[in-house]
Parts: structure tokens; sequence; C-alpha cells
């Protein structure tokens, strides 16, 4: 069981090699970024155990020097103070602009290590090795970059293609089930915005699904990143606005998150309720019948997501979205669908018709 996906960006393409472990493809991977004799592997404080320490004797078969950086766990980490302590460690350990950073992780992961290679030594090759289902499906394909800012995420970051991304869905066996279903809402996104075929497949496989049956989740994870690779290859750097339509309930979950401080909900998790809320907006503007709805509510509680987050302060959540990165000159702009697999970017949004589409997440009638 192998796949490749190609992203074509001249200078910058690369290939997602999608397996069934780090081994198969590891040699073709690290050959991407041409010769490497000095590389990095970042990771955190749960990854490291689980699959850093393999994946740094698999390394060591192929690369002269190897070196290990870990973080602690979680979403809290991915902060400029730990973005800086790490750049730190690079520097002790001697690296230069020849070193590879190896990100081995979830999405935490590969933005914070990401960010040390694009701003160390003004950037240096890295290889994302994503070990979670969110990360394989999103974060580690398309060059974002970053860290969270307390009152805002991701704000802080770069464009910062990788060498190459190397997949390996056995790792997929190790998540924790929460983690595990926080990724499907990822999954879930793609098939709303770009694939209505690709969500009617997710709606006929849930036991599949469940299951993390293997063949079925190589069939996901290669999709969803020819999906993904589709739109970066037209927009890198976010400067058409296609790239925007990746963003689908993201300005709803980014306020979630902001407001329980990155701890109480999974990005994904998040993630599921902001598309509800997306969709019953663009319900409310006649863009949308009910039944796209429907169809999302039913597929995130068939696979055990949150559609709710009771208790929320309305005014606080809308001071939240109103610092989202797709604000214009103080005008808040909405990825929302028109149809099951496609989406737009919608821009001037009243404030009224935002708090009302919030209401049934937070309980408020």
């Amino acid at each position: 069981m192998t796949s490749r996906v190609h992203v074509g960006l001249s200078d910058r393409a690369y290939d997602i090699f999608i397996g069934r472990s780090t081994a198969e493809h590891l040699g073709d991977a690290l050959a991407a970024g041409g010769k490497v004799t000095h590389a990095v592997l970042i990771s955190d404080s749960n990854v490291r155990p689980l699959h850093g320490e393999r994946l740094c004797a698999e390394l060591r078969e192929r690369v002269d020097r190897v070196d290990a950086l870990t973080f602690p766990a979680g979403e809290r980490s991915k902060s400029l103070t730990q973005f800086a302590e790490l750049c730190e460690q690079m520097l002790r350990l001697g690296a230069d602009r020849r070193t590879l950073v190896v990100a081995c992780g979830g999405g935490v992961v590969g933005d914070l290590a990401g960010y040390v290679a694009a701003s160390f030594a003004r950037g240096v090759r890295f290889l994302q090795v994503p070990t979670t289902l969110l990360a394989d499906v999103d974060s580690s394909v398309g060059g974002k970059v970053g860290v969270n800012l307390p009152g805002a995420k991701n704000m802080v970051g770069a464009f910062w293609q990788p060498a190459a991304v190397l997949i390996a869905i056995d790792d997929l066996a190790t998540l924790p089930d929460r983690e595990y279903r926080a990724g499907l809402a990822e999954v879930v996104k793609y098939g709303v915005i770009l694939d209505e075929e690709f969500f009617a497949y997710l709606e006929a496989h849930v036991a599949e699904i469940d299951a993390r049956d293997p063949a079925v989740l190589e069939q996901i994870v290669t999709r969803c990143c020819r999906l993904k690779a589709d739109v970066v290859e037209q927009d890198e750097r976010e400067e058409t606005g296609l790239r925007a339509v990746l963003n689908y309930g993201h300005t709803f979950c980014h306020a979630i998150e902001a407001e329980t401080e990155y701890g109480a909900f999974l990005h994904g998790e998040a993630v599921a309720i902001g598309m509800l809320c997306a969709s019953r907006l663009a319900e409310r503007r006649g863009m949308v019948d009910a039944e796209t709805t429907r169809r999302q509510q039913q597929l995130l509680e068939q696979l055990k997501l949150p559609v709710a987050c009771p208790g929320l302060e309305l005014p606080r959540l809308l001071a939240a979205m109103m610092r989202d990165k797709k604000v214009a000159h103080g005008r808040l702009r909405l990825v929302l669908p028109t149809r099951m697999g496609h989406v737009e970017l919608v821009g001037d949004v009243p404030e009224a018709e935002v708090l009302e589409a919030w209401g049934p997440a937070l309980n408020v009638s």
C-alpha cells in the first residue's frame, strides 16, 4: 500500500509519500532535499517515545549526525517563547544552513518546527513527518508554519514549503480516540468545500473509519492531500483568495480556541463546531438549504465529534473573530457553502447574522 501526491510549486515543488511505515519512503524523502549530513528531529513529549525514537534510529542509518529536540506537548507550546527556546537549542547543537529539520508529530509540532526551519539561519530545509490524522490531511501540506499569540491563533508565521512530506498510515493506530476523531473534522471539511463525491464516500464508510481500516484511511489521506495540493498550487501564499476556502469553519473555530485558551477543545473539535456555524449562517443568507447543514451535522455526530460549545460568551467570541487574519479593513469575511462541495469567501457579513449562527452551538435560542 503506497501512494504519492505531487505538489507542483515550481522550484518549491515536493512529494507527499503515503505508505504503511516511515521506513518505506524515508530514503526517497531525504533525497528530495539533497544530501543530508546533519538532521535535527523536533518532536513533543507525547510523540517522542511513540514515534520519535524509532524515526531517529531510521535517520541514523542514512544521516551522519542526528540530534533530537523535545518540547512539552500541547497547543500552548505553539508560542514565541517555545520557538525562541528551540532556536537557541539549534544554535547550541551547531546547526547551520545545511541542517535538515525533521518535524515529527501533529499539527503543533509541524507548525512550530516548521517556523524554526523557516527562521533559523534565515531558512533551512525541513521534512514533515506527521503522526496524526489532522496533520496528515491538513497542516503538513501547504507550507504554513507559525505560532500563536495569546489572543490570536497562527498570527505569527511564514510560508515555508517542506522538502517532502512522509506519512505512515500505521502511525494512526497509536492515536488516542479523541485525537483521531479531531482529525476526521478536517477530512469532512474537504468534502464540504471541494468534493461532494468524497463527502458521500465518508457517509458510506463510517464503520470502516471508526475501525481505522488501513485501506480506507489510505484513500482518505491521499484524496485530502490531493485536494489541498490542488488549492495550494493555485494560491500558495493566499494572494488570490482561493486558498481561503481551506479555512471553512475556522474563523468560528479559532474564536472558540482563543476564548478557551487552547485548552478545552482540540483544533478539529472546534473545526466541527465552526463548520456548522458557518453552514447555518449560509442557510440564513439563502446560500444553501437546510439539508446541506443536516448532512454535515449527521456525519460529524456519527464520527462522534462535538457540535456545540455551551457556556461561551457571544460578545467575546465575536471580538475574537474580529482578530481573524481574513478580516479586511475591520470587516468580517467568512468562508460559506453554496452547495455541498463548493464554498465562497463572503465579505462584510452583518454582526447580527453571525451572532444568530452561533446560537445553536451555544444553546442560545
